[in-house]
């Protein structure tokens, strides 16, 4: 199927509805899943109800995870950037203390000075009194967690954080071993890209040093701003005549006030961003797009490819990539799950996780829908979408769109 493009103009989908499961399901799981942008720099997100998983055909909230436990990492629920600020990550209520009968201590235990301030005279210390702390597993990963695209808005990015406990309220890694991957796109349209990456940067060392991680995939508007920056208003091949990198980039929503803040450790770090990447069974890519496959029949092939292409600094070349990684739907419609099948086959994985088309495009949520009094409705996200027979899940909320910030736990995939 031709795919669309990201630039602005690109039309808007078919109306199609969300499924809810997070894992692949036969061919009989039912139907399947424009440009961006559309809210203005520095506008909140629209309030929510502050807990929201995946969406039934009715549009109600469905969450993946433990009923009453939102945030905490390994419940599996998805929170947006409107959930509940400042909440801490469990909003269950403390279970009632349990009545332990007295016993005997246990052989060898002798009470010391801090028991016996602790607990009252006449109190018999048992083995319910010892701590017990269950071993680690240093081999067993922590809870995998994915974020949407961010474009700058760096306030919802840390609510949305913050309410699945992955930082806590100052904004530092909170969550140990946990895993966690940015979908890309950090920058443009929104009020503060680099805060975003700065942000992305520090929690990557973070949580390196809690024993998990914080990593990154390359966004087309990585490539974009890469692009702007180092070669301006070179023009480049372009199928709609004479362009440039930072004609385009200015078009799609490019802030000045990023561009004079960028440094050479930001655009270090963002050309060393790969593609793509394959965990518990989840394919993680920024587009919705079958281009990849042009760069590469293994995942490492296909990142080395990428990232020769930013080294070798050719503006044609570079431009070549930054078009094709725009296009998008690839896995809407009856050929979607094909497509998607497509890449799963090519580089593994049972599902393609991916941001770029905003969850109300593929919707068909945008546009020409007013309420009664003649305001034009805003777009309803109720979390991540699975998709072309369950085998994509869409994680871009539309924040830039009055949508929702994404931020949700994946489970592990066999």
């Amino acid at each position: 199927m031709v795919e669309g493009s990201m630039t602005q103009g690109a039309g808007h989908g078919p109306v199609l509805k969300a499924m809810v499961s997070w894992r692949p399901a036969g061919p009989d799981a039912g139907p399947e899943a424009g440009p961006e942008g559309g809210r203005q720099t520095g506008q909140a997100a629209a309030p929510g109800n502050g807990s929201y998983g995946f969406a039934d055909a009715s549009g109600a909230p469905v969450l993946p995870g433990t009923p009453g436990v939102l945030g905490a990492p390994g419940t599996g629920a998805a929170i947006g950037a409107d959930g509940p600020a400042g909440a801490p990550a469990s909003f269950a209520a403390p279970a009632a203390p349990v009545q332990v009968p007295a016993a005997a201590p246990p052989a060898g235990y002798e009470a010391t000075q801090l028991d016996t301030r602790l607990v009252p005279e006449d109190y018999t210390p048992t083995a319910h009194d010892l701590p017990v702390i269950a071993p680690v597993d240093a081999d067993q990963p922590g809870p995998l967690y994915v974020v949407g695209d961010v474009h700058g808005y760096i306030d919802e990015l840390r609510t949305a954080l913050h309410a699945q406990g992955l930082i806590d309220a100052e904004g530092h890694w909170s969550a140990g071993t946990a895993r966690l991957w940015f979908l890309g796109d950090f920058t443009d349209r929104g009020p503060d890209g680099i805060g975003v990456i700065e942000l992305v940067m520090q929690l990557s060392a973070e949580a390196a040093a809690a024993g998990g991680y914080a990593k990154a995939i390359m966004g087309n508007h990585e490539l974009l701003l890469l692009g702007a920056h180092r070669f301006g208003d070179t023009p480049v091949n372009s199928t709609g005549g004479t362009a440039s990198f930072l004609a385009a980039w200015r078009l799609n929503g490019g802030q000045p006030s990023d561009m004079d803040r960028l440094e050479d450790r930001h655009l270090t770090w963002m050309s060393r961003l790969d593609a793509a990447h394959l965990t518990d069974g989840h394919l993680l890519l920024h587009s919705d797009t079958t281009a990849y496959l042009d760069y590469g029949t293994t995942i490492d092939a296909m990142n080395d490819a990428v990232t020769g292409i930013l080294q070798r600094g050719d503006a044609d070349e570079c431009w070549d990539l930054f078009r094709k990684l725009t296009k998008r739907f690839a896995f809407r419609g009856d050929n979607g799950p094909q497509a998607a099948r497509e890449l799963l086959d090519t580089y593994g994985g049972h599902q393609v996780v991916h941001g770029h088309s905003p969850i109300p495009y593929l919707l068909g949520e945008v546009g020409g829908e007013y309420t009664a009094d003649g305001e034009e409705r805003t777009p309803v996200v109720n979390g991540p979408m699975a998709y072309a027979e369950n085998l994509a899940l869409a994680m871009d909320g539309g924040v830039t769109m009055d949508g929702r910030l994404l931020v949700a736990e994946l489970p592990p995939l066999s």
